[in-house]
């Protein structure tokens, strides 16, 4: 008999356009992950609103995100592509565990702690629990595996605390998750302050690439990137700038560090940036093209998320039901 394939769930907010850094550190892993594992990778427009969203622009990103997710080589024959807020087992199974969190592990959260000092009481409550409703999308398909980056793996302890505790307190329910750190594909960083992560809300444009940029808008950004005056191609922390920009080019390459600072000895990065932007070039264009066919083929990307939706909802009832039983709860009439 075939031993279950290990359960892998990620997501990814529509609240803005997606990046290169996203590219690299998410999606092109999960393209990986699929013939392995039974993934499921969602949309998560919930927590899309934990800041105030412009209602046309949210729907348009959100059908973005997943033609993008369709377009990087996701297949939906393979994994299970759906909307977040098209299965409320969702919505249902985070105000249940809210109910098994503590304030004060909300309050511990580094996203939480870091707006709440920059906004102050003017936050939102979801903004304070959204990671309850993130272990709810973890824990309602008892996934085995969470694909983070290592600044989310908090996100993912919270998740097995509360799955321990539900656990504990009645009888096993939930597999308790493990953080999945890919090995190939590094974190992005900015590309004007190479000291923090490249982002979609970052207020400089020239910070990031955009997985939509055009290839004149990708050269340009590449070009402005910061570097350094010593001149030299080389894999160090002394060289942050540099050391990004072969990142990158170790991502959608497959070259090593070793083999880059080979190639450009003594040429100074004019080149190496021009070599950069044409392998960025090169990899996201296809992507591009594919996105917009997807984007105009509306009955397609309908189907995907109806049926990625149904079999979401399917799998998730299961263990909500379990856990509405245990709580104590009356099942509905049939």
């Amino acid at each position: 008999m075939d031993k279950r394939k290990k359960v892998i769930f990620s997501g990814i907010k529509p609240s803005g356009d997606l990046t290169l850094g996203n590219y690299i550190g998410a999606i092109k892993n999960w393209v990986k992950l699929q013939d392995d594992y039974e993934c499921l990778y969602c949309v998560v427009d919930l927590h899309a609103i934990t800041v105030r969203q412009e209602p046309k622009e949210l729907r348009q990103r959100t059908l973005e995100v997943l033609a993008i997710y369709i377009a990087s080589g996701i297949d939906p024959q393979k994994s299970t592509l759906f909307i977040q807020s098209h299965v409320p087992a969702h919505s249902e199974g985070g105000w249940l565990l809210n109910c098994y969190t503590y304030m004060g592990e909300l309050s511990r959260m580094t996203q939480y702690k870091d707006k709440a000092q920059r906004y102050g009481d003017s936050i939102s409550a979801g903004l304070f629990n959204y990671p309850v409703l993130m272990a709810a999308d973890i824990l309602i398909y008892n996934t085995d595996l969470v694909p983070v980056g290592k600044d989310q793996k908090q996100h993912v302890e919270l998740a097995r605390d509360i799955a321990n505790r539900f656990n504990n307190l009645y009888s096993p329910t939930f597999t308790i998750p493990e953080p999945y750190i890919a090995t190939t594909g590094q974190k992005i960083m900015d590309l004007q302050d190479p000291s923090k992560k490249m982002s979609k809300s970052d207020e400089n444009p020239n910070g990031y690439i955009l997985i939509m940029d055009p290839p004149e808008v990708i050269r340009k950004k590449i070009n402005r990137a910061v570097t350094d005056s010593v001149g030299e191609v080389h894999y160090s922390d002394e060289q942050p700038g540099v050391k990004n920009l072969m990142n990158i080019l170790i991502s959608l390459s497959g070259t090593t560090a070793e083999e880059i600072e080979k190639k450009y000895a003594g040429k100074g990065y004019a080149e190496f940036k021009k070599d950069v932007a044409d392998a960025i070039i090169a990899e996201l264009e296809p992507i591009q093209k594919r996105v917009k066919e997807i984007l105009a083929d509306k009955d397609y990307l309908e189907s995907v998320y109806k049926a990625g939706a149904e079999k979401a909802q399917y799998m998730a009832l299961k263990t909500l039901r379990k856990m509405q039983k245990k709580i104590g709860f009356i099942p509905p009439a049939k």
